[in-house]
C-alpha cells in the first residue's frame, strides 16, 4: 500500500469526520464527570466525541423513533399499517419466536425479550450505519463490542441467580459428581474455576466474533478502494478503477447479509446463555 493511502485509517475512530473532496468536520466532544465510586476504575471524567460515539447515540435514537410510536399504536390495539411497520413487527416477532422462545421457553421469553430486542435492533442499526459512505461502524470497535458483551453477561448471571438464588447459582456452576468426597475437595475447586473461566471467554468471544466480522469487511472495503489510489496516474487505472468499484458494490451487498447476521448471531447466543443460566446442567 502506497504511503498515500492507508486502508486502517478509514476503519479507525476518530474525533474528525472525513468527506470527499477533502472536506473534514470536527465533531462536538465534552467530557463526562464519573461518580466518586467509580473514580478509581473510570477516572474523573470520561472524554465523549468521537465517530463511533455520535454513531451509537443515531443507532440510540433510531430504536426510540421507530418503536416508541409502534409500541404506543400496539398499547391502543391500532392495528400496525405501512410497509415499514409491518417489517419492524416482522422481525420483532423473529426476535420473540425463534430466537427467544426456543432458548428461554415460553414461561421467561417476556422477562427478557425487550433486553434481546434492544440488543438486535443497537446492532443492526450500528452495522448498517456502518454501510452509509464516510461513516463508519460502531461495532468494527472493541470498546463497543465488549461493553455490549459485558450487558449480557450482567443479564445472564442476573437470570441465572434469580431462578435459583445468588448460593445455588454459583455452586451450581460445578456439575454434581458421585464420587467420593476425599475426590470432591480436589476437583471441586478445579472444575468450578474451569466453569467460572469458561464463562468468561463465552462473553469475551462474544465481543470479539461481532468486532472481527464487522472490523475485517470493512477494513477489505478500504483495501479495494485503495487499488484506485495506488494505480493513480497509470495506464491500468482504467481497467482497476471500475473493477474496484464493482468489487466494492457487490461486498457492500454482502456486508449488507451480514449485518443482519451478526445481529441475529449475537442476540441468538445471548438468548442461548440466558437460558443455559437459568437451567443449569
Amino acid at each position: 500500500m502506497s504511503a498515500e493511502y492507508n486502508a486502517t485509517e478509514h476503519v479507525q475512530d476518530s474525533s474528525v469526520l472525513e468527506l470527499p473532496f477533502g472536506t473534514e468536520i470536527h465533531l462536538p466532544s465534552f467530557d463526562i464527570p464519573v461518580p466518586d465510586c467509580l473514580q478509581s476504575v473510570l477516572g474523573t471524567s470520561i472524554h465523549f466525541g468521537t465517530k463511533y460515539m455520535w454513531l451509537e447515540v443515531v443507532a440510540f435514537l433510531l430504536c426510540c423513533l421507530i418503536f416508541i410510536p409502534l409500541a404506543r399504536k400496539i398499547r391502543t390495539g391500532e392495528p400496525v399499517k405501512g410497509r415499514f411497520a409491518n417489517l419492524m413487527e416482522a422481525m420483532v416477532m423473529f426476535v420473540r419466536d425463534n430466537i427467544a422462545l426456543p432458548n428461554i421457553g415460553k414461561e421467561h421469553t417476556k422477562e427478557y425479550l425487550p433486553f434481546l430486542l434492544t440488543i438486535f435492533f443497537f446492532i443492526l442499526f450500528c452495522n448498517l450505519l456502518g454501510l452509509v459512505p464516510w461513516l463508519g461502524s460502531a461495532t468494527g470497535a472493541w470498546a463497543t463490542t465488549i461493553i455490549l458483551a459485558i450487558s449480557t453477561f450482567i443479564v445472564v448471571n442476573f437470570a441465572g441467580m434469580k431462578q435459583k438464588g445468588v448460593i445455588k447459582y454459583w455452586v451450581g456452576l460445578c456439575p454434581h459428581m458421585d464420587i467420593h468426597w476425599t475426590l470432591k475437595i480436589v476437583l471441586v475447586p478445579m472444575l468450578w474455576l474451569l466453569e467460572f473461566i469458561s464463562l468468561l471467554i463465552k462473553h469475551f468471544v462474544l465481543s470479539v466474533r461481532l468486532l472481527a466480522n464487522m472490523f475485517a469487511g470493512h477494513l477489505v472495503l478500504a483495501v479495494i478502494l485503495g487499488f484506485i489510489f495506488m494505480t493513480a496516474g497509470s495506464a491500468i487505472w482504467y481497467g482497476v478503477m471500475p473493477a474496484s468499484v464493482l468489487g466494492c458494490v457487490c461486498l457492500n451487498l454482502l456486508e449488507l447479509f451480514v449485518a443482519f447476521l451478526q445481529a441475529y448471531i449475537f442476540t441468538f447466543l445471548s438468548a442461548l446463555f440466558i437460558g443455559s443460566a437459568m437451567k443449569g446442567h
